[in-house]
């Protein structure tokens, strides 16, 4: 039997991963060949978090096709840098078990998955790169050297994610760090551009951070709800099991470490803990709606504002649709995908009102 880590394949992993940063690299040299440095720095952070949201996207898709055990072992898949290398031992694996977590298409999906992580790596190692060649120009060199270690911490968490067999509280904590990497390249798109600033009265300003913080409550609850496949816990809408309060079991619902399908006791989660955690995020999801919506609302009569009161709102419609899609449509895939792509657009709009916000000032 394979370990769970194997490192004989790191090198030809590395290898990829450069290959794929090297496409966004490449074509942005192209593009911008005429253009200072400093143009091709701001366009290149802009490009690797459009690839790094992709990630998150493909990420979502990973799990939602149960291929996050494509390849049970980390770095390689079986030893080998690719499920090619691995025909047998992934053969062996879907013969014993043909509706398992491995099987030839789960493994590619798996793959693929690390394959851009890998290049989503290199693209922020390579903005680190020009951030310290230019530190004696005024280049700020601390957030793009944070967002170099935080994403290896988040490949520690993907390898665990792995090595954990899809541990829930690890799978939740690998989408938290997503959140932080695409928040940090956001900062640094900010750092990078003039952009008029929006002057918000205080208790404005203060609804833009709590609206945040309950959004980002929402979105780990709904990767809680994902983890531990609640989805269909609840499949009519708005009650739940023809019920406005279903018997639910929180203790086990919540209790976080814990592993996948189990309870803390080793026990069979019972159908009531998944209801627990499917009513949870839809009861918060009403708040969030609510919040958000009266913020886009308030923000629509701002002077620079406007656009983004605008996509908050379609963002928020989105939301609903998908939400509901998956409730009543039996989860399908693209709709779950694209729930997941809007809550981390949501996000990024998010992040984005916070950092050119500015609390008027009174008199």
């Amino acid at each position: 039997m394979n370990s769970l880590y194997n490192f004989a394949p790191t090198l030809h992993l590395l290898i990829m991963g450069a290959l794929v940063a090297s496409v966004p690299l490449g074509w942005m040299w192209l593009r911008q060949s005429s253009a200072p440095t400093s143009q091709r720095v701001k366009w290149f952070t802009q490009l690797t978090l459009f690839i790094t949201f992709d990630l998150v996207l493909f990420g979502a898709f990973t799990r939602l096709t149960d291929s996050g055990l494509g390849c049970p072992d980390w770095p390689g898949c079986y030893g080998f840098a690719s499920p090619v290398g691995a025909v047998s031992a992934i053969d062996a694996a879907q013969t014993a078990m043909p509706t398992g977590p491995v099987t030839h298409q789960k493994a590619w999906i798996e793959m693929v998955h690390r394959y851009m992580a890998m290049g989503v790596g290199g693209c922020i190692l390579t903005l680190a790169w020009f951030a310290w060649s230019q530190r004696n120009e005024g280049s700020k060199i601390k957030l793009p050297m944070l967002t170099l270690l935080w994403v290896c911490v988040q490949g520690a968490f993907g390898a665990l994610t792995v090595t954990m067999k899809l541990f829930p509280a690890i799978v939740t904590l690998h989408l938290l760090g997503g959140l932080v990497l695409l928040a940090l390249l956001t900062v640094q798109i900010y750092q990078q551009r003039l952009v008029a600033a929006i002057e918000l009265p205080a208790g404005l300003y203060g609804s833009a951070w709590v609206c945040a913080a309950i959004l980002l409550f929402q979105i780990l609850s709904g990767g809680w709800v994902s983890t531990n496949y609640a989805v269909l816990a609840c499949n009519t809408f708005p009650q739940c099991q023809n019920s406005w309060w279903p018997e639910m079991d929180f203790v086990n619902g919540f209790t976080i470490w814990r592993p996948l399908g189990l309870n803390a006791l080793g026990e069979t989660l019972t159908f009531e803990a998944l209801t627990a955690i499917h009513y949870v995020h839809r009861l918060s999801a009403y708040v969030v709606f609510i919040a958000l919506g009266a913020l886009a609302w308030r923000l629509l009569s701002l002077r620079h504002a406007e656009h983004i009161a605008k996509v908050l709102g379609v963002l928020l419609l989105l939301q609903l649709l998908t939400g509901l899609s998956n409730v009543v449509l039996d989860w399908p895939l693209f709709a779950a995908v694209l729930h997941t792509g809007g809550a981390a657009a949501l996000f990024i709009t998010m992040v984005w009102l916070l950092c050119v916000a500015r609390k008027l000032k009174t008199v």
